[in-house]
């Protein structure tokens, strides 16, 4: 017979590619999990795990295993969640996804606060470059800046943010002027490349003119926007950067808007909600929190002092 403990423990090792790997995440010794590996096989008289190479492969039998125990392992924490809801309680294990910049500064606070105002909750905050729809499965709420795309996950917003064209004072001193953006073509420009956006392809929309696209030539890019902000800030070129991450640099006069009668597409800052059980009442509880600290957003308290 194998018990619900078996299953478990069994779902942790087939989704790691090594023993030492599954012991990392049990916190237990390699031989602990190679001998209760063996204790399970023994006991149903079938092999599960072919340990013969470098990496853990599944048996046709231990495959099975998985999937039902997978099966198992939902249907217990749906249960669970159930319960839960219908007392009202905040219990259970949240998982947050979040991108890295945004994520250290505006949601991990709010993780440590709900941790501490939910004691029966354990928290993953797990920090991605592009956290995305290939999170949806393994979390509660993914935060991402910009379009989701076309998902089928329900997605909420917390918070507006535009995208504002920026560069510093010395740099557009000794730069040509920039009066329409098709005058960007003579200019250092710095992209971030993110999500599947086309980051060379700038858009601009004007309240009483034609709309422009105009197709850069980065001189310098990133996959961190920590970084083409500060090559903002040190004279590099022009960046496009959400609001939320230059709000700062653009109050203490280290960077300067440019065209600024001119839009570009926003960015707001949006929560895709896993769909495993349904809004649990701990991501219901952390939504809250955390729409409530970017309520009015932390980015545009600076100018409305």
């Amino acid at each position: 017979m194998i018990s619900s403990e078996d299953l478990r423990f069994f779902n942790v090792l087939a989704q790691s590619a090594s023993l030492a790997e599954a012991a990392r995440k049990m916190d237990v010794t390699p031989p602990a999990v190679t001998q209760r590996l063996q204790a399970l096989e023994a006991r149903i008289g079938i092999r599960l795990i072919d340990r013969s190479g470098r990496r853990m492969v599944l048996t046709d039998e231990g495959g099975l295993v998985a999937s039902h125990g997978t099966i198992v392992a939902d249907a217990m924490e749906a249960l669970t969640e159930a319960l839960a809801n219908r007392k009202k309680a905040v219990s259970g294990h949240l998982r947050v996804a979040a991108p890295h910049g945004f994520g250290r500064l505006h949601v991990s606070p709010v993780v440590d606060a709900f941790a501490k105002a939910h004691p029966g909750v354990t928290v993953t905050l797990d920090l991605a470059d592009h956290p995305g729809a290939h999170l949806v499965e393994s979390s509660d709420v993914i935060v991402h800046i910009g379009p989701p795309g076309a998902q089928n996950q329900i997605v909420t917003t917390l918070a507006p943010n535009r995208r504002i064209l920026c560069a510093s004072p010395d740099y557009l001193v000794g730069a040509p002027p920039i009066q329409s953006p098709s005058d960007l073509l003579r200019h250092r420009c710095l992209v971030v490349r993110e999500n599947d956006e086309d980051v060379t392809l700038w858009r601009f929309v004007h309240a009483s003119r034609e709309p422009q696209t105009v197709r850069i030539r980065p001189t310098m890019c990133s996959n961190d926007g920590a970084v083409v902000c500060d090559w903002a800030v040190s004279g590099q070129g022009v960046a496009m950067r959400s609001e939320w991450n230059v709000a700062a640099d653009l109050a203490a006069g280290r960077l300067k808007r440019v065209l600024a009668s001119w839009e570009v597409p926003a960015a707001d800052v949006v929560a895709m909600l896993g769909t495993r059980f349904g809004r649990s009442a701990r991501a219901t509880a952390f939504l809250t929190m955390l729409r409530q600290s970017l309520a009015p957003p932390p980015w545009r308290r600076r100018t409305a002092r």
